[in-house]
């Protein structure tokens, strides 16, 4: 799949390359012949005007007629020998009238875009006409198409792109669900048979606390394989005690560290502050940042989780004293495969964030962290 999609990104690249190059190169051709048309179509104007004012009685004046009236589109202004305005030709009407500043703006707009075209009397060739022309409409278009082209395909490579990134996150999310699913179809077997193992040897031993302590881990096993079930289906939410609910998990996690782990838990004097939220997948979140703690500090330090509130969120901060995220690694966490460890798949904080924003609509991410000082993950909720 991700061969396919870099093969896409630079076959589209190469496409839009071509186009934007092609497109590019043929308007300032396009551009560069009307150029020439229209210095062209000004020479033959300035012509036709000498020869209308200097012709004799008895000329025929129809041709030149036809020259003037037919320039409708190309912009001139008439300066004398002293480069002062004399008269001008298609402009704006409305702004031209009475407004020398408008005029001499555009005066000096033509002179930066075309050469003026220059007309000596022949009686006195002191007397020298300059005819300045900006730009028609039709070269403007020409010239500002490959810009529109340009945004055309950068819009259709962008949309082709996130069609396909959603493409791929469907297909993956669609391969996480089912090997989820598989995982606790495949469990469940085993640990039904663990389970009335289990039960066998407490009619048996009673008062035993190893097989206590083995139906504790076959109901943990049991609890995995119902988180595993929940991934890829719309999981029932409840109305949950988080202060008891992680106090829970803590307890559990603390039983399996070293004794040199101090964890701590604070919730502002609170005992119960209240959310929706799935109690297996939610204590598979903190499991998975309390483990990733863990690993952090490598069995000495503190981690410390933080709840608190205001009248729209529940805030939960799990900070630890470990080793910390390098800042290049911060924007990398939550990717699927991504890890530090020198075993492991980099599938915990993916799916918690996956758990977090997609089944219970709120937020997880590195509220901060310095190297050597530690790390705090933040949990946003809906009250």
């Amino acid at each position: 799949m991700f061969r396919q999609i870099f093969n896409w990104k630079t076959l589209l690249a190469v496409i839009a390359v071509v186009i934007v190059s092609g497109t590019i190169f043929y308007s300032q051709y396009l551009a560069r012949k009307i150029a020439r048309e229209e210095k062209q179509k000004v020479e033959q104007w300035v012509e036709a005007g000498k020869f209308l004012i200097n012709s004799p009685l008895e000329a025929d004046t129809r041709l030149a007629s036809m020259i003037i009236t037919e320039n409708t589109s190309i912009p001139i202004i008439e300066t004398n020998e002293k480069d002062s305005i004399v008269t001008y030709v298609n402009l704006d009407s409305a702004k031209a009238t009475n407004n020398k500043p408008y005029v001499e703006k555009k005066l000096i707009q033509f002179k930066a875009q075309n050469k003026p075209v220059e007309w000596m009397d022949p009686k006195d060739s002191t007397k020298i006409n300059r005819y300045y022309y900006g730009d028609s409409t039709l070269l403007k278009e020409v010239q500002y198409y490959p810009l529109v082209q340009l945004a055309i395909v950068a819009l259709f490579i962008i949309v082709i792109i996130l069609s396909i990134r959603g493409s791929y996150r469907s297909a993956q999310n669609q391969v996480w669900a089912g090997m989820a699913k598989e995982t606790a179809h495949q469990l469940g077997t085993p640990i039904s048979s663990l389970e009335g193992w289990v039960e066998m040897l407490k009619e048996g031993q009673p008062e035993n606390k190893i097989v206590h302590e083995l139906e504790k881990d076959v109901d943990r096993l049991r609890l995995i394989s119902d988180r595993f079930g929940k991934i890829g289906s719309l999981p029932q939410l409840e109305t949950t005690n988080l202060v008891a609910q992680i106090n829970t998990m803590m307890e559990y996690m603390r039983k399996r560290a070293t004794g040199k782990i101090l964890f701590n838990l604070e919730s502002n004097q609170k005992e119960g502050i209240n959310a929706k939220v799935s109690p297996p997948l939610f204590d598979w979140v903190i499991e998975n940042l309390l483990k990733n703690a863990l690993d952090a500090m490598e069995g000495k330090g503190k981690i410390n989780v933080n709840i608190h509130e205001d009248e729209a969120k529940i805030y939960i901060d799990v900070s630890d004293t470990g080793k910390g995220i390098a800042r290049k690694n911060i924007a990398q966490v939550f990717k699927p495969g991504f890890t530090t460890k020198k075993r492991g798949w980099g599938l915990g904080l993916s799916l918690s964030k996956r758990i977090i924003e997609q089944y219970h609509k709120g937020e997880i991410f590195v509220k901060n962290s310095e190297a050597g000082k530690g790390t705090t993950f933040r949990i946003v909720l809906k009250r």
